[in-house]
């Protein structure tokens, strides 16, 4: 059956036209002169039925169709072209995995290890961006995430089946120079030093306190930090102790710009997954990459 799809054509003038709200600059863009932008446009308004364009005392502006219709086409020809590119560098050969990640376990766990994956299959390319929210995999161009969270943030994940890769348990840990000889101290020392706090997660010196059976009106006192790359930066630099799960300051506990301020780790509320749609078996490309990334974790 023919497919209802307008003219490629059309579709990369209109993404271009819609990026610039402009048919002047589109034209530029792509090397056309202003008429022929013009006229693509009229075109792909007359295939959909659809007003995408108004005119202005300026130009032209989208209409919320447009708008809306240009999210959707500017996605669309992006995968195109990562996927045309993709085709052209492997010569027929191998392909592509696009995974979405939680920002620092993808720089500080899973980049380190990549070397080994593209030593076993160097004809596969793994694509990663960052995310660190649930998403409809039938609206975004991924195969899998590598996703930090609570299993009831999992479970209700609508679409998706999940492996969990790796426990989250966390520990304190600081510059050698805050703490006597730079050695590890007792849980009640803890709380007399500056406590670094994850703004994601407000309780967590408190219930590492509370398992501790220490009593630490500061818990919830300290500067506040998104990532875990920044409370690694901020202990690095001495700013104070941080709550890390060891595997994501495994150099710098190495270098000894961290040490392990008080070996009693916390059991983290999250884990880490790896997440893909239910709606169909993975290819086998992304099952060459779970199993891959399963035996690192076992």
């Amino acid at each position: 059956m023919r497919r209802k799809i307008p003219p490629l054509q059309t579709l990369v003038c209109f993404d271009a036209a819609a990026r610039h709200e402009s048919y002047t600059r589109a034209a530029q863009e792509l090397s056309l002169t202003q008429s022929a932008v013009s006229r693509q446009i009229a075109t792909l308004e007359a295939f959909l039925g659809v007003a995408l364009f108004r005119r202005t005392r300026h130009g032209v502006a989208l209409t919320a169709s447009g708008a809306a219709y240009a999210r959707q086409i500017t996605k669309r020809l992006e995968a195109m072209e990562r996927d045309t590119l993709d085709a052209m560098s492997h010569q027929g050969e191998g392909g592509s995995i696009s995974l979405a990640a939680v920002p620092t376990f993808a720089t500080r766990w899973l980049i380190p290890r990549l070397p080994g994956f593209a030593a076993l299959y160097p004809d596969v390319t793994v694509h990663i961006e960052t995310r660190t929210r649930p998403f409809l995999f039938a609206d975004a161009e991924f195969d899998a995430a590598l996703y930090a969270g609570t299993p009831a943030q999992v479970a209700n994940w609508a679409g998706t089946r999940a492996q969990l890769l790796l426990h989250e348990d966390v520990v304190p840990v600081c510059s050698p120079t805050l703490l006597p000889r730079g050695k590890a101290v007792m849980p009640a020392a803890i709380a007399k030093l500056p406590l670094l706090q994850q703004s994601t997660r407000p309780d967590i010196w408190r219930q590492w306190f509370d398992a501790q059976e220490i009593q630490a009106p500061n818990a919830r006192g300290g500067p506040r930090y998104e990532l875990f790359s920044m409370l690694a930066a901020g202990a690095a630099h001495g700013l104070g102790v941080a709550l890390m799960p060891t595997m994501l300051v495994a150099d710098e506990l190495a270098r000894s710009d961290l040490v392990v301020a008080c070996a009693r780790p916390l059991a983290g509320e999250r884990n880490y997954y790896l997440v893909t749609s239910d709606r169909a078996d993975p290819s086998p490309l992304l099952k060459v990459f779970s199993d891959w990334m399963l035996a690192l974790c076992t």
